[in-house]
């Protein structure tokens, strides 16, 4: 089940904070107005998933300061940036900084809306992606030494005899400590254990001399 997401909008003037909560929550989205990136990054590590919209233009922190912020923060947390007329290199530093999408004011409903549910599931797919690498990263974490070494000769291709003689034991041993390794990993086959080994980023392995 998909956990429930929030559009953060962050925007120092009230008319357009409120103008933008009022068309999201028309359309069935959840979401929170903050008054400035100040307020918002010092809530953020306590906030759901989800994306934020900021203008560029802010006192004190700027959207190009907040995405930078929030880029450097442990939050993956997709960024949308709104921009005035006349803003356009604005807009191009902040999609180098970070920023999934910029809208120039006066910007159409529906292609806000539309960049919104876009960044909504950019967000959704990287939490889930990062819940899957802690997952195999804490079964990876219970191999033993050895059976991670065998995980390792295993993903990079190498048969059990030639792993049996890279770790000098028997082949028989190796495919002991493969079934092992097959168990503690909740891997169905090769192909699940390779795919787990490049979401966890350990199948660049160096093959044994």
């Amino acid at each position: 089940m998909q956990p429930e997401q929030t559009v953060y909008v962050i925007d120092d003037d009230e008319a357009v904070r409120q103008s933008l909560e009022f068309l999201l929550k028309t359309a069935g989205i959840t979401v929170l107005g903050f008054e400035s990136a100040k307020v918002f990054l010092e809530k953020l590590p306590h906030l759901k998933s989800g994306c934020v919209i900021t203008d560029v233009r802010m006192p004190e922190i700027t959207g190009i300061d907040l995405l930078r912020r929030v880029r450097d923060s442990s939050a993956d947390i997709p960024v949308i940036v709104i921009t005035g007329h006349g803003d356009v290199s604005l807009a191009v530093e902040a999609m180098k900084v970070g920023a999934v999408d910029f809208l120039e004011k006066p910007f159409d409903d529906e292609m806000l809306l539309s960049s919104v549910r876009s960044a909504l599931r950019k967000g959704a797919d990287t939490a889930r992606h990062k819940a899957e690498v802690s997952e195999i990263n804490d079964r990876l974490a219970a191999l033993s030494n050895r059976e991670r070494q065998v995980l390792e000769g295993l993903v990079a291709g190498k048969a059990n005899k030639v792993i049996a003689f890279d770790l000098g034991i028997s082949a028989r041993t190796v495919e002991i400590y493969r079934a092992n390794v097959m168990t503690k990993m909740s891997a169905n086959s090769l192909s699940d254990l390779v795919r787990m080994a490049m979401t966890a980023g350990i199948l660049n392995v160096k093959s044994g001399g």
